[in-house]
């Protein structure tokens, strides 16, 4: 293992998940032993990781797939992986101090994000047993992570803070875009995209106008000119349930909806076919309803002659691929996705952050991010909830 000056300590400071249940499960301590890299990977001082919806699903075991009633993780590739304690935290940014046997030591000192993917092949273009850093292992929400030298990608610009480098980090982005990938969007067509405003649909807007596709943002509508800012062509409101639909065409000039990104589930399921099946006459292309969220019910009524009479494709989506990874990076470090930065919470504040977060207000717009405490100062102390005047961060 290659060093630098940097002193690894042998213990460090982290949030340990130690079963499920409420935010009592999430427990700080300071004397965790810190990983060492083993070979081909690195060694990274966390200084920022991105919050995510799936850290307090897995938390409270929210992913049944058999029984509703079910209090568990997923389990994709057949034996449970979430074990405890669990440091959880997907979304990582940092800087490589170490690394392990077969990688370059020229990667000390690289600034970078991770993909968060735990891979079970080397496939570039599938990813059919979904797992991830701060699931089946342990992520970001500590001072260092050791990860694959691969996944770890150098992400130099100096415009980015790393709390905002962390705000685009995989698990809300690659989410995004395979959702688009998964049900081919194209340039031109109209996409509407549900709960807008959190990172999934931030990153969905933005991703939409990269590919030229044109983006609906479902949303409260006092966060319009913010969403409109990222792209979004028009913001509706969910509003009155009976009157969605035709305040969808309304908006669209009476055209159908393409395909619809949906993080919602329960009972807009049926409400978001809708605006994809009014007029089938002049269409291109199957409505597709690509799926990754149900924060609105995870059971949803509907006729299954609407879909296959209307040819409604509907793609389930978890996570993403190592080609997808690799172009999102490709973009951040190309300017084209622009970090959308609610605020930043010390790594100790966690539970205050998950509070914040279930009782998030109508201001709310991006990612929350956790910074270690030691890095304060330098890199969350500018995106401070108190300093934020906006539901967008200002850069300082």
């Amino acid at each position: 293992m290659a060093e630098t000056t940097h002193t690894v300590p042998n213990t460090m400071a982290a949030m340990l998940l130690t079963g499920h249940g409420g935010i009592e499960k999430l427990e700080y301590h300071q004397d965790v032993a810190t990983p060492q890299p083993k070979a081909g990977e690195v060694l990274v001082q966390v200084t920022a990781t991105a919050k995510n919806n799936t850290d307090r699903k897995a938390r409270e075991g929210l992913y049944p797939t058999k029984d509703k009633g079910d209090v568990t993780s997923f389990a994709m590739g057949g034996t449970p992986t979430l074990t405890f304690p669990r440091i959880q935290g997907a979304d990582v940014a940092g800087r490589i101090v170490a690394v392990g046997d077969g990688v370059d030591a020229e990667r000390i000192g690289q600034r970078g994000l991770l993909d968060f993917n735990i891979y079970a092949d080397e496939r570039r273009d599938i990813n059919l047993t979904p797992d991830y850093y701060g699931h089946g292992a342990d992520g970001g929400f500590a001072e260092y992570i050791a990860v694959p030298a691969d996944q770890f990608y150098h992400v130099p610009n100096p415009e980015l803070h790393d709390a905002e480098l962390a705000s685009m980090g995989m698990c809300s982005y690659q989410t995004a875009y395979h959702m688009m990938t998964a049900a081919k969007v194209n340039a031109g067509e109209r996409v509407l995209v549900s709960g807008a405003s959190g990172g999934v649909g931030t990153a969905l807007i933005q991703l939409c106008r990269i590919v030229g596709a044109i983006p609906y943002a479902v949303s409260q509508l006092d966060k319009a000119e913010a969403l409109k800012a990222l792209g979004a062509e028009a913001v509706i409101d969910r509003g009155d349930l009976p009157t969605f639909v035709d305040r969808v065409l309304e908006t669209t000039g009476g055209k159908p909806i393409d395909a619809v990104m949906d993080l919602v589930g329960g009972e807009m399921t049926n409400l978001f076919i809708d605006t994809m099946i009014v007029d089938m006459q002049g269409r291109k292309s199957y409505p597709r309803l690509s799926i990754a969220g149900a924060s609105g019910g995870n059971l949803s009524e509907m006729m299954w002659t609407r879909v296959y009479l209307y040819q409604v494709q509907i793609f389930g989506v978890s996570h993403g691929t190592r080609e997808e990874a690799e172009q999102l990076v490709a973009w951040i470090r190309s300017g084209e996705l622009k970090p959308v930065l609610h605020a930043a919470f010390k790594l100790s504040d966690l539970h205050a952050a998950e509070r914040y977060f279930v009782n998030r207000g109508s201001n709310y717009l991006g990612k929350i991010v956790l910074v270690p405490d030691a890095q304060w100062a330098s890199h969350g102390a500018p995106f401070a909830l108190e300093n934020s005047s906006s539901a967008v961060q200002e850069r300082p």
